[in-house]
């Protein structure tokens, strides 16, 4: 597993035939079907990455770490992977709950921080962007990394979840093992947070 060396665009909704194929192959890989396994490595592998890069900062080396031992750990624990759950709502738990952990380990300072511009702002979407746009891109994503870097691990992983990878406040809940309610909490501090830090990086411009 070679993952890719910068982040990407926002994961894509998944459909109920590729959902349904993926725990066809989630429960063969429970079998011993290690074929299965790597498909489902295939498929995730990318947003996987960029959970994990956005998670720790931008960080590529610690990015890569950090993906291959969630498929690691993902492979080790098949057995409580339960089919009537989407595979990526569980993949991504197992990231972010790794991924929490290296952050709390780091021992970061939280920032007290209030609206969201840049989250409106940043897209990366185009591939081949003009030299103007490339380094307003690169100016968007170093702010946006700034400001998430600033975030509590926890509200980190809920904003990431919700404005990268598109998951509903039940499939948040469920991956970060706590409430609906709790996740909107998170959500709105975290935006009021940001917002606050942005707008006192404005003023320090």
């Amino acid at each position: 597993m070679t993952p890719v060396a910068t982040e990407q665009p926002r994961a894509r909704a998944i459909t109920p035939e590729a959902q349904a194929q993926e725990q066809s192959w989630a429960m063969a890989a429970q079998r011993g079907d290690r074929p299965a396994f790597m498909r489902l490595v295939e498929v995730y592998q990318r947003p996987v990455y960029n959970l994990c890069y956005r998670m720790l900062g931008g960080d590529v080396t610690e990015a890569e770490d950090a993906a291959q031992e969630t498929f690691l750990r993902a492979y080790t624990k098949l057995d409580t992977y339960n089919p009537n759950r989407k595979f990526s709502s569980w993949l991504f738990s197992i990231a972010s709950h790794y991924c929490i952990d290296r952050l709390r380990q780091r021992r970061y300072q939280m920032v007290d921080w209030d609206e969201l511009p840049v989250l409106e702002q940043h897209t990366l979407s185009n591939p081949e962007p003009q030299p103007e746009a490339a380094t307003l891109s690169r100016e968007a994503h170093n702010t946006l990394h700034r400001l998430l870097n600033n975030l509590p691990p926890d509200y980190r992983a809920a904003t990431i979840l919700r404005y990268w990878h598109e998951l509903s406040y039940d499939e948040i809940a469920e991956a970060l093992n706590t409430t609906v309610s709790a996740v909107k909490s998170r959500l709105f501090r975290a935006k009021q947070m940001m917002a606050a830090h942005y707008e006192a990086m404005e003023t320090n411009l």
